[in-house]
């Protein structure tokens, strides 16, 4: 962690990071206050944010329900088959994924073919930035929410058969005892994840959208992470990268810290 010195000088490879020689050059705050200052920052900001909101506002509780109807299920073979299918997502290369999504939304792929057979027009997907939200966001959670809803289904294999069986004889159906039985004792696992989603939320997948965005797409797909890459790594401004990114995991832990507060104040649930 030592390194993260370099964010407050100019650095080049080769030079030490701690030197009394005179050979490190401190910089103070400077590349933050050039971030800050500079052409792409409210764009940065702005699609980091959106990205990681849509993310995390239609994909935190998708796991959850998809966990809630496979608690559901008795037919035990066709349980384990869908959990198998939903889990491989997960396992499958972001590079695959990516690969397979482009070949989807090309004007001769698929879904521009399900268009035209209802009378529709082709649409440009990998060059219309308004549509690029919606493809990563529905794509992020495709590939993540059979993974995601093994912590619930595994706190719900804990809970006390006991206490549906209380809830039959108090006149409870399925759904009931789903709404008042399974939800109350997960709780505990959501606010946690919660929590942990809160303290990430101006992180995306930087690796994913950088093979599937293009420089048509900046507008609405360049985030954080992109710009790092580009300028911070292919330019060779190893400073100016480190010192943003010291930033977001400041902004980050510190959202962490408010969302972990509210949580043990109003939920008694916290990590500490």
């Amino acid at each position: 962690m030592y390194g993260v010195v370099i964010a407050f000088q100019d650095y080049y490879p080769g030079k030490p990071f701690l030197a009394f020689d005179g050979s490190v050059h401190w910089v103070g705050f400077k590349h933050f206050v050039d971030f800050f200052n500079g052409p792409y920052f409210a764009r940065l900001m702005r699609n980091t944010f959106i990205l990681s909101f849509y993310f995390f506002a239609f994909g935190f509780w998708v796991p959850i329900l998809f966990a809630l109807l496979m608690n559901e299920l008795k037919n035990g073979v066709f349980k384990k088959f869908v959990q198998t299918a939903s889990y491989l997502p997960h396992f499958i290369s972001n590079v695959v994924v990516a690969g397979m999504l482009l070949s989807f939304i090309n004007m001769d792929g698929v879904v521009n073919a399900i268009i035209e057979l209802f009378g529709g027009t082709p649409i440009s997907f990998t060059t219309e930035p308004g549509y690029f939200p919606a493809i990563y966001t529905i794509t992020s959670i495709w590939k993540s929410f059979g993974w995601s809803s093994i912590l619930y289904l595994s706190a719900m294999s804990a809970i006390d058969p006991s206490l549906y069986e209380a809830a039959k004889m108090d006149g409870a159906n399925r759904f009931k005892q789903m709404l008042h039985v399974t939800l109350p004792s997960i709780r505990p696992t959501i606010f946690i994840l919660l929590i942990f989603a809160v303290g990430s939320l101006l992180s995306t997948n930087s690796e994913f959208i950088l093979l599937i965005y293009n420089p048509a797409l900046y507008e609405t797909a360049d985030v954080i992470g992109t710009y790092l890459y580009r300028d911070g790594l292919l330019g060779g401004n190893f400073s100016f990268g480190t010192a943003v990114g010291l930033l977001i995991a400041v902004i980050n832990f510190t959202l962490l810290y408010i969302a972990n507060t509210l949580s043990r104040k109003y939920a008694d649930y916290a990590l500490w």
